[in-house]
């Protein structure tokens, strides 16, 4: 798997294809057909969680990885509920299931429940940092090889935290995500580029 595997769909939503299978994070408003073998939900919020967009894009396999707070709203479907700290495999496909929190807002408490994940898919480690600032437990991150990570501020870490996770954590590549949406775009990605002292790759949004 490379980067060329990585399609940013917009805002948190990526698509991953691999020999393991079609990997979605976070669907939303997805203008493709291009079904899903696994689908990881970060958390609840509408621009994180659609069941249209789920419905769309699952087959009667698809396995729907998330925390309770999106498996309670979920009926019908193959589901692995899963909280932070949880460590498995699917298959070939090894998962650790990570916090995700603000620390100065009050968006998404870590009491909530809200996480992220580390997979690890054909040798490669991504990781998708759902909604969160740069939380003490990240600067533990070993090995990451793809880190999509939010920039956008206001709901999540802005420009100058999301450089600091980078230029502490040392991922092989960062993706930047979560901007231009909900959140602001332009300014805020050249001032993450500025900061970042590590490798960063700009995706084009896919439709």
């Amino acid at each position: 798997m490379d980067l060329k595997s990585i399609h940013w769909l917009h805002h948190a939503s990526f698509r991953i294809d691999t020999e393991l299978g079609v990997i979605y994070f976070d669907p939303w408003k997805i203008k493709n057909e291009i079904k899903a073998d696994y689908i990881f939900v970060s958390h609840n919020h509408f621009d994180h969680f659609s069941i249209g967009d789920i419905d769309n894009i699952s087959k009667k396999e698809t396995l729907i990885i998330c925390p309770s707070e999106v498996a309670s709203e979920l009926k019908n479907y193959n589901l692995k509920e899963v909280k932070s700290g949880d460590k498995f495999e699917i298959g070939k496909i090894k998962v650790e299931v990570v916090p995700a929190y603000n620390i100065n807002k009050n968006f998404h408490p870590k009491s909530s429940g809200k996480v992220g994940f580390i997979v690890e898919i054909e040798g490669k480690n991504i990781y998708h940092a759902g909604d969160t600032d740069f939380i003490p437990e990240m600067k533990e991150f070993k090995n990451i090889d793809f880190a999509l990570i939010p920039i956008g501020g206001t709901y999540t870490m802005g420009p100058e935290e999301a450089a600091e996770f980078v230029n502490t954590v040392k991922p092989r590549i960062t993706i930047p995500m979560h901007y231009g949406e909900l959140s602001p775009g332009k300014k805020e990605l050249e001032e993450f580029k500025k900061l970042v002292k590590e490798r960063i790759e700009i995706l084009e949004k896919e439709e």
